[in-house]
């Protein structure tokens, strides 16, 4: 399946280092940085940076000034694209496809966490795995799902997202078969977002748990949890397959992780120890690259509840691949489904996991 997907597709690094075009960023930040660190890898170098009109003002990164698009356009005429950050909303979206239209751009995917490339080399070295973890998708949309994100992946073309993009009210009613009055825990639940969507699409739960380990999200938790209406309690704690301390990487917004050079140290505890006893019917994991320990945390729970699954798959390169499998070897009768929501690049692809007697 993998080589055929892929087969003669050159990937986003190889295409970069073959343009005799101007390459510029378009955004600045975290991700500007890793894409700067692997063009230094490959010996390219940047010729410009621009950003959003409402982002310049007169300032510079990495020693050049940041430019607004049209300032871009004047400067350099055509150019190759490369997008720096991540996006969800519409407006900008829909900016970043029609400057796909014009000129030559790619959204190259470099891991939220931890190292590597998801390029040419590293799927011929993981091709066992990722056609392993393809077999396991349920449906049409699933595989068309996993292929696309694998083209993604590798040429760094916007349109792959686009295509296989799912709205998230579709999955609460089609897949989890959601419904007012379910038992919800949300690991990882920044500022209430998630649990603001789940009420929206379906229904108030009648009980909803909500972990979050930074500090400053806590806070707006918190204060979600004052305006809610209904009943939510908000744990200051990051999920594990143990109970443990760990270091935290605090980065602004929702993108904190867990790493050994973290800045602060956070509380850690496995679902399985919070509630030895406890059922819940659905439980989120976006917990920025501990998907995994926190599957590991939550196995008990799963083979005596057999919970509805949302787990992010694109914090690391192996999550697209290694959780599915783990859930799998966790309940292996789950349903798994991937789904990709509305986001620039390929964050918000999750992985569903529905047993059998729910469906």
């Amino acid at each position: 399946m993998v080589r055929e997907i892929l087969c003669g597709q050159l990937s986003v690094w190889q295409r970069i280092c073959r343009t005799k075009k101007p390459v510029l960023l378009y955004g600045m930040g975290d991700g500007a940085e890793k894409i700067i660190r692997v063009l230094d890898s490959i010996g390219v170098k940047i010729s410009g940076v621009f950003a959003s009109d409402e982002y310049v003002r007169g300032h510079s990164f990495h020693g050049f000034e940041v430019l607004r698009y049209d300032q871009a356009i004047e400067r350099f005429g055509d150019f190759l694209i490369l997008v720096a950050f991540a996006v969800h909303d519409e407006p900008t979206m829909e900016r970043i496809y029609r400057m796909a239209q014009e000129r030559e751009l790619y959204l190259p995917d470099v891991p939220v966490i931890g190292d590597g490339l998801f390029d040419d080399r590293y799927i011929q070295e993981h091709e066992i795995e990722l056609e392993a973890a393809y077999r396991l998708m349920e449906d049409e949309m699933s595989r068309q799902v996993f292929e696309d994100t694998l083209r993604f992946k590798l040429s760094g073309e916007a349109e792959y997202l686009r295509r296989m993009t799912t709205p998230k009210e579709i999955v609460y009613g089609q897949l989890l078969h959601a419904r007012a009055g379910m038992r919800y825990l949300d690991l990882g639940a920044y500022d209430g977002d998630t649990l603001r969507e789940f009420a929206q699409y379906a229904g108030k739960p009648v009980q909803a748990e909500a972990w979050e380990p930074d500090s400053k999200n806590f806070k707006k938790l918190c204060r979600f949890v004052e305006s809610a209406d209904f009943p939510v309690t908000p744990r200051s704690l990051g999920s594990w397959s143990t109970q443990d301390t760990l270091r935290f990487f605090r980065k602004a917004g929702r993108n904190s992780a867990l790493g050994e050079a973290g800045n602060v140290e956070i509380a850690v505890d496995s679902v399985d120890h919070q509630y030895p006893e406890s059922c819940f019917d659905v439980i989120k994991m976006d917990v920025e690259g501990a998907e995994r320990e926190t599957l590991l945390g939550c196995r008990q729970m799963i083979a005596r509840c057999q919970p509805a699954l949302i787990v992010s798959c694109y914090h690391r390169n192996e999550d697209l691949f290694d959780l599915p499998l783990l859930v799998k070897k966790l309940y292996p009768g789950y349903r798994l489904f991937l789904r990709h929501h509305p986001y620039l690049p390929a964050w918000e692809t999750n992985l569903y996991a529905v047993a059998k007697s729910c469906l």
